[in-house]
């Protein structure tokens, strides 16, 4: 019961000077407004809770605006976590390599399981976000808890123990399991048994999973891309998704920066796609002839070499030792299997026809500078051994007729 005025000039009379610090009487007046006001609005705000519930409930079958995250972002930290991954594997495998490199190929899955475990375990068990996703301003939610209106909201419910605990062993185990498998299966040639062989049955079974699993994720990737949601498989299955930790944030990437990079990288692969479809010999050559003289290109011939030697050969050795320092020697330019150009010259038959397919039928020769068009195979004339032996005897025998003994 609240005090009344005669209590508090009870109070004051009491008081050894006859006066009370007003910190006293101000913390009295704040207890007494304080009862007053928690009486006066406590039974409103039960009697709302059943109302405030079922609109509460009722949230989830409005409709609302969806939740935009961008879907370069989500696989810009994919990418991300892999590079960051590779880089610290990488040095695993190095110091693996100075000490004991057989132990790292025996246990290359399970060194591979560990550093991932420890990955997850500081990342998205903690925090509910990878590496590659905080540096994309993303961490997961639980999406089951925003379906409909509550899609939009500004508080993200966070990720479940059991989502955590199954994503870790579909990710982590999932791909332990069947990194060993493989390998069992490879290393005892399972593949290669006869038809009604138990082991080969089970062979082709992980040669349907793993296609239908690569078939599963291209359809979510396809999906991905029409609704941006779920960027793997496994979060779709888990319904975990990416959203941004500080909605109301900067880009910090410029804009003339990134149209210049986008600009420059479709340059470079029109240039990797159109490079193949172009004989650069040919094109070099057509140039040689169109813009330097005549005398010029008969000056630097190879001309000077026997016939017994192919100028293809020789150039080629030439410009493959010349970085070594090496002498080409004479016997490995020696014409094998010959043939003979329209322009009179002799050549291997492997290195004249490999210049006319690449350079589309006509190549510039090497000994004389004319065009090559044609070739024609060149027919060595066999001798037998016996006949030389043969001849061999009968000079000898003419020469002992016509100088006798003495």
């Amino acid at each position: 019961m609240p005090p009344n005025d005669s209590n508090r000039n009870r109070l004051l009379s009491d008081s050894p000077d006859g006066t009370v610090s007003n910190v006293a009487s101000n913390s009295t007046n704040h207890t007494i407004d304080t009862a007053l006001t928690s009486a006066f609005w406590k039974n409103d705000w039960s009697n709302v809770q059943k109302s405030l519930s079922s609109l509460r409930s009722s949230l989830a079958s409005f409709p609302s605006s969806p939740l935009r995250i961008m879907r370069v972002s989500q696989l810009d930290a994919d990418l991300l976590d892999f590079e960051l991954f590779d880089m610290l594997k990488e040095q695993l495998w190095l110091s693996f390599s100075l000490f004991n490199p057989q132990f790292k190929q025996t246990f290359e899955p399970e060194l591979l399981a560990i550093l991932q475990l420890i990955m997850y375990r500081l990342s998205i068990y903690e925090s509910g976000a990878s590496y590659g996703a905080q540096l994309q301003n993303l961490k997961y939610r639980n999406e089951r808890q925003h379906w409909g209106g509550l899609q939009s909201t500004a508080k993200d419910s966070p990720l479940t123990k059991f989502q955590k605990f199954v994503y870790g062993a579909l990710t982590i185990g999932g791909q332990y399991m069947w990194m060993r498998v493989n390998r069992l299966v490879t290393a005892q040639g399972w593949g290669e048994l006869s038809e009604d062989n138990p082991r080969k049955v089970f062979w082709k079974i992980l040669q349907k999973v793993e296609n239908v699993y690569k078939s599963l994720s291209l359809l979510n990737f396809l999906i991905f891309l029409y609704d941006g949601k779920y960027r793997t498989l496994i979060d779709r299955i888990l319904s975990m998704r990416l959203v941004y930790t500080r909605r109301i944030m900067n880009r910090q990437v410029s804009f003339e920066f990134l149209n210049r990079q986008l600009v420059w990288h479709a340059f470079t692969e029109f240039l990797l796609f159109l490079m193949p479809l172009i004989n650069l010999r040919k094109l070099k050559n057509i140039l040689k002839r169109k813009f330097l003289p005549e005398a010029y290109s008969k000056s630097h011939t190879l001309d000077f070499l026997p016939t017994h030697i192919c100028a293809i050969c020789h150039e080629n050795q030439s410009a493959s030792n010349a970085s070594i320092s090496s002498v080409v020697t004479v016997d490995s330019s020696k014409i094998h299997n010959p043939y003979e150009t329209n322009c009179g010259h002799i050549y291997c038959y492997f290195c004249i026809k490999t210049k006319l397919i690449q350079e589309d039928g006509t190549w510039q020769c090497l000994r004389c500078g004319d065009e090559v068009k044609e070739i024609t195979r060149v027919l060595e004339k066999l001798v037998d051994e016996n006949d030389n032996d043969e001849e061999e005897n009968d000079s000898i025998r003419k020469n002992k007729g016509k100088h006798p003994e003495k």
